[in-house]
């Protein structure tokens, strides 16, 4: 496997590789790791018609490369037998769709996702379903009936969540380029903790539809890859409007992605540091010591990095978790036994089918998000919990407006530690809600952001710290990545 897309891209034209090879490789590298004794369990599966999907690329390389228009191909389909790992909540034509959870299995998406849909148009081959917190409810990757992703630098480590598989199926190499989904934090999270870049672009610019919902008014497909440009191209292909999805919106500079350059006046660039982040309780001293070193590499640039007061931050973990509970509870009230997916019949009436197919369905964390939005939702509170958590996400919104038009980008770290243990915080819901800490408010402010690999604490595992802008700048802090990753390539940790 190549590192970056444009080195694989190069390989396909000059026929120094094929597609099928790089199918088979990953194909290889599965079937490997899953008999090894601490498996990755990244990918899930590797679908039955990609290895097809690349011979069909191949062979479309091949009589372009004869009649001499392989550039005018590649010009029409940028990423034409380039693999990518699709996370288990986005539907891909044919292909099991399950949410790593035991009520959807078996299940077979009949359509693709908008965002599927655009890459296959542009000559990407879908690899495989990658592993997931159940319906994407997690921050460990641990929360999935197939068992936990680990971390690739450090298998007795979690990868991350809930993007997870994804995440560490581009970290071991096994794929060029993933798709997950963020609803807090789950693409730039695991993404800090593998080391890889990972984008959380603005709220609409890739299309939800066919994508499993968890949280309507915060969900959005991210993009993983080992480096901005890997991200950027993929980006410019499958945003824009889409007629499904009404919540969707164009990317004004989409077509500045598919050459990505390196961001150069850093002079002009003004920088906002939370104090609410910088004085957080619980914050890792390698974390804050990575922190503290990309600070100094943006002064050296001769940017202004000024720290700001924005006191309803500390509020954002509360909306954050009132918001996506409640409308947990909302979407996954559909999964009832009678439409699809799973059902248990013990033929005691349509009450009690509901509830022995959601109780033997649904996983433990998912179980006790429905729960407490439901709480959250009940006649009891009259919603009124819900309405004051949208009432402060809208002066998140505001204030985080209003601070873009002194600043360019606010840093923050991704996390407030590295990777923790397997099964250390598993049986600790809060301290794992705590892990979104830095990452919520983006969701919140529905503005793009991005985790660079940025260092390693003493133990080896990977630091990420996050580049955040204003709504659809995903071009400048991709440009600003772009010119951290030219020069700190190799600052990520190799896989073992």
């Amino acid at each position: 496997m190549y590192y970056t897309i444009k080195e694989t891209i190069d390989a396909l034209k000059s026929g120094e590789t094929t597609s099928e090879k790089l199918v088979q490789s990953s194909i290889d590298t599965f079937t490997a790791d899953q008999k090894s004794e601490k498996p990755l369990n990244a990918f899930l599966e590797i679908y039955e018609d990609a290895l097809e999907n690349a011979k069909k690329a191949d062979e479309e390389i091949s009589q372009a490369r004869k009649n001499g228009s392989i550039d005018e191909l590649f010009s029409k389909k940028p990423l034409l037998g380039v693999p990518f790992a699709n996370k288990d909540n986005i539907s891909s034509k044919g292909h099991r769709l399950t949410c790593s959870s035991k009520i959807l299995e078996g299940y077979i998406a009949p359509y693709n996702a908008t965002v599927v849909e655009r890459l296959c148009a542009s000559g990407a081959i879908p690899l495989g379903r990658c592993n997931q917190d159940e319906f994407a409810m997690g921050s460990s990757t641990e929360y999935s009936v197939y068992g936990p992703t680990r971390n690739p630098i450090n298998r007795d480590y979690v990868s991350g969540g809930s993007s997870g598989g994804s995440t560490a199926a581009v970290a071991a190499n096994q794929a060029l380029f993933g798709l997950g989904t963020e609803t807090g934090g789950s693409v730039r999270l695991p993404a800090s903790y593998c080391g890889i870049y990972g984008l959380k672009p603005t709220y609409g610019v890739l299309s939800r539809w066919g994508v499993v919902a968890y949280g309507s008014s915060l969900d959005q497909v991210g993009i993983l890859g080992h480096t901005p440009s890997d991200i950027a191209l993929p980006l410019s292909l499958m945003s824009g409007v889409d007629f499904y999805d009404d919540t969707s919106a164009d990317l004004p500079e989409a077509a500045s992605l598919k050459n990505l350059t390196a961001y150069k006046d850093f002079s002009a660039l003004k920088i906002a540091v939370p104090k609410q982040f910088e004085e957080a309780k619980g914050l890792d001293a390698d974390v804050r010591k990575v922190f503290e070193e990309t600070k100094a590499w943006f002064s050296s640039k001769g940017s202004k990095i000024e720290s700001v007061d924005l006191p309803i931050l500390d509020a954002s973990i509360a909306a954050y978790y009132v918001i996506a509970l409640s409308e947990a509870a909302s979407n996954l009230s559909r999964f009832d036994g009678i439409r699809y997916g799973r059902r248990v019949d013990n033929n005691s009436g349509y009450d009690q089918l509901y509830v022995d197919t959601r109780s033997e369905g649904f996983g433990p964390e998912v179980k006790r998000r429905i729960i407490i939005g439901n709480y959250v939702l009940s006649e009891q509170f009259s919603g009124d919990t819900y309405k004051k958590g949208m009432s402060v996400r809208a002066r998140i919104q505001r204030e985080v407006a209003a601070l873009f038009e002194k600043y360019d980008i606010i840093l923050c770290p991704v996390c407030p530690t590295p990777a923790f243990k397997l099964g250390e915080k598993y049986d600790d819901p809060l301290a794992m809600y705590l892990s979104d800490l830095y990452t919520v408010f983006v969701n919140l402010a529905r503005i793009p952001s991005i985790s660079v690999p940025a260092g390693k604490n003493k133990d080896g595992l990977p630091v990420g710290i996050q580049f955040a802008g204003k709504m659809f700048s995903e071009a400048k802090i991709l440009q600003l990545a772009q010119a951290w990753e030219e020069e700190h390539k190799g600052c990520g940790v190799p896989v073992k």
